[in-house]
């Protein structure tokens, strides 16, 4: 992944790009990394079409289990969030930062950051991450164990879906 690194105070026309960014919305999949900004893209279409079909997907168990089902959404504070491309939060007030999720969802993309963000979620106390790999056609289901890292499960343990229905019922796109 590129770097660019830039003095302190930014130059006036780095200021006008992300004041443009923000304007046309291209700010949308930007995050912020312990104060180091990472512009994203907007993903590409099958990126889109798998998100709205796995959020469908999550939205029967989701709901029996008491869990609002939400698109991307900012994970962590003012200056230190992730954006990941779907989750699950619990019942509660509405809030631009969430602390914690019970899931996040994660569409991979090339050159994504996908797997960088998993200390993240662990520091945030995100019970279980849904990695879905469009190129494999795969999808892994990772809980938090005891140790705060990630590790591989075959079905969630707060809905009621596990990574191989779950795949069977994705129309993977081409």
């Amino acid at each position: 992944m590129p770097t660019v690194v830039l003095p302190d105070p930014p130059p006036a026309e780095f200021e006008q790009l992300l004041e443009r960014r923000r304007r046309t919305g291209a700010d949308r999949h930007d995050e912020l990394w312990e104060g180091v900004l990472h512009m994203a893209p907007a993903p590409h279409s099958r990126h889109a079409e798998l998100q709205i079909q796995v959020m469908d997907l999550l939205r029967e168990p989701a709901t029996t289990a008491q869990l609002k089902r939400v698109g991307d959404f900012n994970l962590g504070e003012t200056d230190d969030y992730r954006v990941p491309d779907g989750g699950l939060l619990r019942l509660g007030p509405t809030q631009l930062y969430h602390p914690t999720a019970a899931l996040v969802l994660e569409i991979l993309s090339p050159s994504d950051e996908t797997w960088d963000k998993l200390p993240f979620y662990a520091t945030h106390q995100v019970d279980e991450v849904l990695i879905i790999d469009p190129d494999q056609r795969t999808v892994q289901w990772l809980t938090l164990g005891a140790d705060s890292s990630y590790h591989r499960i075959q079905g969630s343990a707060i809905i009621d879906l596990t990574a191989p229905e779950l795949a069977t019922h994705i129309d993977w796109p081409a």
